[in-house]
């Protein structure tokens, strides 16, 4: 249908300057009145049909385009979701957001573009030069030599262009990772008096992003004044040629009126397309940016034939589990071995960058061994359906995040028809009833993103009730007592423990008294396992264990 409306269009358009023609060299000139008339009304007909062509085109072309960039940005957002750590870590979240919405723009608005001009164009070009032809063939030949010369012209430019949008884009990328930087840590920038400093700096990539913004605009704009410019002279030596052949009867004047007539029609088709032409550069970069999203495969691949799940008991084992980045000097983790078992508290415990939070990862498979196995229940987590393996872990990260809503609709985030008691019952263990209820609205009390108008100590106890909500099988927690006191760190671990008393627990920790009553202890220490036992058993045999109580028993003596 899009096509036939461009066809209809471009047939009428090319019709009108040859009607025009006739009625000057067999109206006018003859003073027939009656075929002015007729022809006139005639060309009136076909000027409506084209308008009504030229609105069924764009409603067409806007409508598929919208619908081919929608398809786009589902696929990117999906690509995007299937990411592990590695993959978003490489592309970075700012490149991602940048393509997921402003490459497809560039993408759709080049496809709106095209839709209602791909046929149009070339067959308006084609059609003006055939028909001149028919007119004069003299005449024709000059305007055979505008369509090279044009050509040229924007092509010159577009090759030009094509470096500078790729630049543009890198440095929207660079835009948007300084302006999330601010929005994140603006209360970091507001207690270190950095306002002055974060402001240059954000000049500094806003001016980069439009210099370059303005050196492709002053290449491309420059385009459009070459083609008038050629055209107008054209023009000019059109009628001239023409005046000298109408002077010696070589032909009618009629014949000018749709020279000229015909060489706008090629002036449109010319300018539309380099209309077109002119987003090829930066529709052509973002494409490729696309690509490169949906072309990345995951690290972490869904199993082809996933486990059947004959048990949900919760065990986790390690077996020789190794993990290295890729391009890394070094492994994070080297032929680690361990066993969480549930009804038990296994803690992970060693300086900061051991690689503690690495080997919650590959419980949870949101990262791959690179050698060895990580099995839950005896299988290879590689082997099970990730869904499965996901409503079987609970994980309570580092830095806790919360989504834009309110208490009850984040603590319903891994159950929707969870009830209110429930949600009071994940609020208890958590110790986090008392400054829930002092909330203005209580469980509907809005929280905003990322949580940012919680406390630390809130959005930890926050998080590990939404964890509770779940009820899984194995609980990870990843250092989520670190802002905490002394005295609701207690309370919280007796009545975690309590509720979780037949679940695997698996906590990761930084301070030794966090952990000291677990039932299990793994010490690592440069990515490797030093030592293995309970707190009295690592203190008499482990001196990097003891080393560490100690050190943090020195700490909090002396904070004293």
């Amino acid at each position: 249908m899009l096509v036939a409306l461009q066809l209809v269009q471009a047939t009428t358009a090319l019709s009108l300057p040859t009607l025009s023609a006739d009625i000057i060299n067999k109206g006018v000139v003859r003073g027939d009145t009656h075929h002015i008339m007729y022809t006139g009304a005639a060309m009136g007909l076909l000027a409506v049909l084209e308008l009504f062509s030229v609105i069924g085109t764009v409603f067409l072309g806007v409508r598929t385009a919208a619908a081919v960039g929608k398809d786009i940005r589902a696929s990117v957002f999906q690509r995007v979701q299937s990411f592990s750590a590695r993959e978003v870590s490489k592309f970075g979240a700012p490149s991602l957001i940048t393509r997921t919405i402003n490459d497809v723009l560039q993408v759709q608005m080049f496809l709106m573009m095209t839709f209602t001009s791909i046929v149009t164009a070339p067959v308006m070009l084609v059609g003006a030069i055939a028909m001149a032809c028919s007119q004069d063939i003299p005449l024709a030949v000059l305007l055979l030599t505008i369509v090279p010369v044009l050509t040229l012209q924007a092509s010159s430019i577009f090759r030009r262009s094509r470096p500078l949008f790729r630049v543009i884009q890198r440095r929207i990328d660079i835009l948007n990772q300084v302006l999330r930087e601010q929005l994140d840590g603006v209360r970091v920038i507001r207690a270190f008096v950095r306002d002055e400093h974060e402001q240059r700096r954000f000049e500094r990539a806003n001016d980069a992003l439009t210099d370059v913004s303005l050196r492709a605009g002053r290449l491309t704009t420059l385009l459009y004044p070459l083609m008038f410019t050629t055209i107008n002279a054209f023009s000019v030596l059109v009628a001239w040629y023409a005046a000298r052949r109408i002077d010696s009867a070589g032909t009618e004047i009629g014949v000018l009126t749709a020279f000229l007539g015909y060489l706008m029609l090629i002036l449109t088709s010319v300018a539309t397309a380099t209309s077109v032409f002119m987003m090829v550069p930066r529709a052509s970069v973002s494409a490729e940016r696309i690509q490169e999203v949906l072309h990345t495969e995951s690290s972490v691949v869904p199993p082809l034939h996933p486990a059947r799940r004959r048990q949900r008991r919760g065990v986790v084992e390690m077996r020789g589990a190794s993990f290295r980045f890729p391009g890394a000097e070094a492994a994070v983790l080297r032929d680690i071995g361990m066993v969480a078992r549930p009804g038990e508290t296994t803690a992970v415990i060693g300086s900061t960058g051991v690689g503690k939070t690495t080997l919650l990862r590959l419980i949870c498979r949101l990262l791959d061994v690179t050698s060895g196995q990580v099995l839950v229940d005896g299988e290879d987590v590689r082997n099970i359906d990730q869904a499965a393996l996901t409503d079987l872990i609970g994980l309570v990260t580092q830095r806790p995040y919360f989504f834009s809503g309110t208490v009850a609709s984040n603590l319903r985030h891994g159950r929707p028809n969870v009830t209110d008691e429930e949600l009071w019952r994940a609020l208890d263990v958590a110790q986090a009833r008392g400054f829930v209820e002092r909330l203005n609205g209580s469980l509907h009390s809005p929280i905003a993103q990322g949580g940012t108008n919680l406390s630390g100590g809130q959005r930890q106890r926050l998080a590990i009730a939404r964890v509770l909500v779940r009820r899984p099988r194995i609980y990870l927690l990843d250092d989520s007592f670190s802002a905490l006191d002394y005295t609701t760190e207690a309370a919280l671990r007796a009545a975690l423990a309590r509720e979780t008393a037949d679940a695997t627990r698996v906590i990761v920790a930084q301070r030794v008294g966090s952990i000291r009553d677990a039932d299990r202890i793994v010490v690592l220490d440069s990515g490797i396992v030093v030592g293995t036992g309970t707190h009295n058993e690592l203190m008499a045999g482990t001196p990097t264990y003891r080393e560490l109580a100690l050190s943090q028993q020195l700490s909090q003596e002396g904070a004293r």
